[in-house]
């Protein structure tokens, strides 16, 4: 089950987002997204559970919860948008 993870600090790293989502169940694969430029965190990115209890029980734990002073956003990821269309 793939999540997005809004509300990060932006000095968090990948294996500390791994670590962090690790105390729910086993974590696939932790991306932050980065600004091209910069390569500065934007504050958001995307945890792939293993199972979709794991990622139910992430959401639970972490959706509204503070983490070094944020409030996490925890949900359900939606399927990328194709270049042209928009979201409904």
């Amino acid at each position: 089950m793939k999540l997005f993870v809004g509300g990060l600090p932006y000095n968090i790293v990948e294996s500390e987002l791994s670590e962090l989502f690790g105390k729910f169940g086993s974590v696939v694969t932790a991306k932050l997204v980065v600004d091209q430029v910069s390569r500065e965190s934007k504050g958001f990115g995307f945890v792939e559970m293993s199972s979709r209890s794991e990622g139910h029980r992430a959401m639970d734990g972490l959706n509204g919860k503070e983490y070094n002073h944020r409030t996490l956003v925890c949900n359900e990821a939606k399927p990328p948008v194709k270049k042209g269309q928009r979201r409904r």
